[in-house]
């Protein structure tokens, strides 16, 4: 029998929601962008861009990958470390993120994107419950949840993808989950 949980509208709901409702505004008006990406050359006359950036998208597929990314790998380490926690590492990968593409991209570039908090909460993960097996697409069978995560650091290398946003926030992240797990083992 499978266990029925009602819709709860959580942290995670609450991220995804306010990503698609800042992908619409950018779909409206996409001079947004300008607005809320964050811009190494500008960010002391745009401070807030390094928060606001995580919300805003270049493309369907963008938030599409992320928010799937959100959802699952947020879905399960809520349970295991709790909404609070959830938050703060969520925020804290997409801030080191950002903070390592401020000093290592172009300076003229813009970042946008929730991935490197996103794989924040992968790098927690990989440190947790690093044998977790899941799907990535296209393969037809579960791999470890480290090597999915690899795969898509490798991904984050190809040209226009901030990898320098990605390598912070799993770099968060692994600090993280190792504190997390660490915390976790004084209970059990």
């Amino acid at each position: 029998m499978r266990d029925y949980r009602p819709f709860s509208f959580n942290a995670i709901w609450f991220l995804i929601t306010a990503n698609v409702l800042i992908f619409i505004v950018t779909l409206v008006r996409p001079e947004a962008i300008f607005f809320l990406g964050l811009q190494p050359a500008n960010f002391l006359h745009h401070p807030w861009t390094i928060i606001s950036s995580m919300f805003a998208h270049g493309g369907f597929g963008h938030i599409l990958c992320n928010m799937v990314s959100l959802y699952f790998l947020g879905s399960f380490l809520i349970r295991l470390v709790g909404e609070g926690n959830f938050l703060k590492l969520y925020f804290l990968g997409g801030i080191v993120g950002n903070l390592l593409f401020i000093l290592l991209a172009s300076p003229f570039s813009i970042g946008i994107g929730a991935s490197g908090a996103v794989f924040a909460l992968g790098g927690a993960l990989v440190i947790i419950t690093p044998k977790l097996p899941v799907f990535i697409f296209p393969i037809p069978i579960p791999i470890p949840l480290w090597i999915a995560i690899l795969i898509f650091l490798l991904i984050s290398f190809l040209p226009s993808i901030a990898w320098q946003a990605h390598l912070g926030g799993l770099i968060a992240g692994l600090i993280a989950g190792y504190f997390f797990k660490r915390k976790r083992r004084v209970y059990y």
